[in-house]
């Protein structure tokens, strides 16, 4: 299988560095440098690093994750369910979108791998058999892409069939990529949730960088429709720009002429925030941005644009999205 990027450090954690994923990733990328360590933090912890000078060439670190495989989403974060979970088989993504948390978030730019996969699927297991009843659902692109890395992860083809096997867990697979081949390879799961992020080319050609454009990720997400997945679309965050309202209003006919509504799951939007003290990190690495000078205030520890554009972004994009689609599958972002 063709790699389409090149890692040329890989960092890998003692005690799983003759695991069998370990091995396969390794050969991989024969030519890369291999450092063993003892544990993962003491490469990505240490705060003497430059996110910005590490995001030029990121280093891959293979590891081991021992507990919290599955957290309880944030209130606000769901798309139809009591009960939602994320869980992270990566920390940090193959794009460098401008607006993106991680960068407030991690001391490094380089990608952790957590490898035992096995483990998060005997927690989620766990959490599903508690609540037999009732719908669950998990995030998996909350602190990564779910798909960008997928020709070394695997992380869906393993997953899926897993998801599959639980009566009521559903999986979400949030992204920006086209890396889309094991999903083309398997049966369509009737509760997976390709879901896309997208924005308008204005925007994604000043902020997503390393991103595929939207002609791609349409083209992707077409191609899974066609054969029967479930699709998601997620326009978060909504950017500000002077033409916001032409830009959205064209983003959303571009998609809606394509999509078809029966295989469409759900829509969210959100605008355009961060926790204060991630703010602050991210403009410190990029005080040139021009994203940092738009109308932005920070309440409540939180930086956004100031509450009437905010308000008025929404309720326009609302009213734009609600002339596609069925309220029922509207579910606007309340962090």
């Amino acid at each position: 299988m063709k790699i389409l990027f090149m890692i040329d450090t890989l960092y890998i954690e003692e005690n799983i560095r003759q695991h069998s994923r370990t091995l396969e990733i390794c050969d991989r990328f024969p030519k890369a440098r291999q450092i063993i360590c003892e544990r993962y933090g003491e490469v990505f912890n240490p705060k003497a690093q430059n996110f910005r000078l590490q995001k030029q060439a990121p280093a891959l670190i293979l590891a081991e994750k021992y507990k919290h495989f599955a957290l309880s989403a944030p209130p606000g974060y769901n798309i139809g369910a009591e009960k939602n979970f994320y869980f992270s088989h990566m920390l940090n993504c193959l794009y460098d979108c401008r607006y993106c948390f991680l960068q407030g978030m991690f001391q490094s730019a380089n990608y952790v791998l957590f490898i035992n996969f096995e483990d998060y699927q005997q927690e989620i297991k766990h959490i599903c058999r508690a609540s037999p009843d009732e719908e669950i659902h998990f995030f998996s692109g909350y602190d990564c892409d779910s798909l960008a890395l997928e020709p070394v992860t695997r992380f869906a083809e393993h997953f899926l069939p897993f998801f599959a096997n639980i009566p009521n867990a559903w999986l979400e697979l949030r992204t920006k990529s086209t890396q889309i081949r094991s999903l083309l390879k398997a049966n369509p799961s009737p509760r997976t949730i390709v879901a896309f992020s997208l924005s308008p080319d204005e925007i994604a050609s000043k902020v997503e960088d390393k991103a595929p454009n939207l002609e791609r990720r349409l083209e992707a997400l077409c191609k899974l429709q066609d054969q029967g997945w479930k699709i998601g679309l997620r326009f978060d965050p909504l950017i500000y720009q002077t033409a916001y309202q032409q830009q959205y209003k064209h983003l959303f006919e571009q998609v809606f002429s394509k999509i078809d509504l029966n295989l469409l799951h759900s829509v969210s939007l959100g605008v355009f925030r961060l926790p204060e003290k991630y703010f602050k990190k991210i403009h410190n690495l990029y005080p040139e941005e021009v994203l940092f000078a738009s109308p932005l205030e920070t309440k409540q520890k939180t930086t956004s644009y100031k509450a009437e554009l905010e308000q008025e972004m929404l309720q326009y994009c609302t009213e734009q999205l609600l002339s596609y689609i069925p309220e029922a599958k509207f579910f606007p972002c309340t962090l």
